[in-house]
């Protein structure tokens, strides 16, 4: 196993830095995502929710607290808030009578795809007034961050695991 050579002392925390104002300036682009998309007002808790829906259809109530590492009742009422908007209903499970299974509706599927596609194409403007070099580089780093994340095994890591795209050629 080959060892990353001692980064410059400062580099880490100016990277850090660079990466929180980044990561600002792609919450304002998300928001604006998001209200391009619906009028219907799902907070940033809810659409976490959402989310963990897409990659794990069919999960418990549980799991789903589990997952997002909130407390049961206020995983609870996020579903009974999304469930009354239609985003998400609770399916009796066919293994056990007793447990419910939480699952996107189509309209929480759209409300999802829908919210991805703004949110691609404000990144595309963006990512297509960089220079050709530039996009390589963020790849590389973007590249290099989820793989950090994706193999830490701490808590930044968790569902980590969707692969980035090459947006070099973009």
């Amino acid at each position: 196993m080959t060892s990353n050579p001692a980064p410059p002392p400062g580099e880490p925390q100016r990277t850090a830095e660079s990466a929180r104002e980044l990561i600002e300036l792609l919450e304002v682009l998300w928001e604006r995502g998001r209200d391009m998309v619906s009028s219907t007002p799902v907070s940033a808790s809810q659409l976490r929710v959402l989310y963990s829906l897409d990659r794990e259809e069919g999960i418990s109530l549980r799991t789903l607290g589990e997952l997002l590492g909130s407390a049961p009742p206020s995983v609870s009422r996020m579903c009974d808030r999304l469930e009354a908007l239609g985003f998400v209903q609770r399916l009796p499970s066919p293994v056990s009578r007793r447990q419910l299974e939480l699952h996107l509706t189509a309209h929480g599927k759209a409300y999802l795809r829908d919210l991805r596609v703004q949110r691609e194409e404000a990144l595309l403007a963006v990512i297509g007034d960089m220079s050709p070099t530039s996009r390589k580089a963020l790849l590389r780093g973007l590249t290099g961050f989820h793989d950090a994340v994706a193999g830490g095994g701490g808590a930044a890591s968790s569902r980590a695991r969707t692969p980035l795209k090459d947006v070099s050629s973009a």
